[in-house]
């Protein structure tokens, strides 16, 4: 049985954007942030079309994630969350660098004698790192760090607070005798090169999102969702389609039933606001659990079995439906075949 759900995925537009963020950071060296499965796009995937592009700087947000990459031999990954008592066996077979953000997991990882390691600072964020000041006193003295990393939290606004986190973090250098720092997601990489340091990590705008508007035009779509139709049949002019009624033919009009719903992540905000091959096949009435209801008319050669390109550009797609460019590529779900 083949999946009646595709994800179409450009990985030379994958690529592209890479090396577009990568000319952007200047002499900073470019990672990849490959979480989440690779922003739901299939981690092993992603991680080995970006290493086939030079990126050399892998994170993912857990051990379990650095596992099931463990078989690229990627030349370096590092874990977002740390290193857990329950962590510490894959920790130290070196597969990946724990990115260490407690005086505990400092503690653990010291006494352990882990080796290399990383370390994230909090500037302002107030979600994981270690405090400035905790640095300044020598919590991190014994440990070999790689990369000291913080995390900015405003970088896709113009904000205040993304100078004062970078001027904290800047304020670090020298401190740990580590041998890179890192601040830029991908919005930051877009803020300038004051905030590139020596290292950059983007996710998003890998994966086609668009986080601040300097990135227009430099960024390219790389997930397509595809769904197969179910049925085509006809809406006499007064009749509605899907729960609630909430839509209603003004003329009679040929719908197609897609094998899609928000089961798949195609989220029930696109109800009457969706559409399909750039514009021409709205998406009429309720999105429900697995079905959608589009309007065919203006394409009367498709058919049962056929293929719609739903419109998921990432920036226009979180427009249109209110929901955040990362929600909407996170959440497609396991239904989809991938393909690229």
């Amino acid at each position: 049985m083949t999946a009646p759900l595709r994800l179409r995925l450009d990985t030379a537009a994958l690529q592209d954007n890479w090396r577009a963020l990568a000319r952007i950071s200047g002499p900073a060296a470019c990672g990849a942030a490959v979480k989440a499965n690779g922003y739901g796009l299939g981690a092993t995937v992603v991680a080995s079309h970006l290493a086939a592009a030079g990126c050399r700087d892998f994170f993912v947000a857990t051990w379990a994630e650095a596992e099931r990459l463990a078989g690229l031999g990627l030349p370096n990954l590092s874990v977002l969350h740390g290193v857990r008592d329950a962590d510490m066996d894959l920790a130290r077979s070196a597969m990946a660098r724990p990115v260490l953000s407690t005086p505990a997991q400092v503690t653990r990882w010291r006494d352990a004698g882990g080796g290399a390691c990383d370390v994230m600072v909090d500037t302002g964020m107030n979600r994981l790192g270690v405090a400035p000041q905790d640095v300044h006193d020598g919590l991190l003295d014994g440990l070999r760090i790689e990369t000291l990393m913080s995390h900015l939290a405003c970088a896709d606004e113009d904000h205040p607070m993304n100078a004062r986190q970078r001027d904290r973090f800047a304020s670090l250098a020298g401190v740990t005798g580590a041998r890179r720092m890192s601040l830029a997601n991908s919005a930051g990489i877009a803020l300038g090169s004051g905030y590139h340091f020596d290292l950059v990590r983007p996710g998003i705008a890998l994966y086609g999102g668009v986080p601040r508007d300097d990135l227009a035009g430099v960024i390219r779509q790389v997930a397509y969702p595809e769904a197969q139709i179910l049925q085509r049949r006809t809406v006499r002019a007064g009749d509605t389609v899907g729960y609630n009624a909430t839509w209603t033919a003004t003329h009679d009009t040929e719908v197609a039933i897609l094998n899609l719903g928000y089961a798949d992540g195609y989220r029930r905000a696109f109800s009457d606001r969706g559409s399909g091959e750039g514009g021409a096949l709205p998406v009429i009435g309720r999105v429900s659990m697995d079905l959608v209801a589009i309007d065919v008319t203006a394409r009367p050669a498709l058919a049962e079995g056929d293929w719609v390109t739903l419109d998921y550009a990432l920036p226009a797609a979180a427009m249109r439906s209110g929901v955040s460019q990362y929600e909407l590529l996170t959440g497609l779900g396991t239904r989809f075949a991938k393909q690229g």
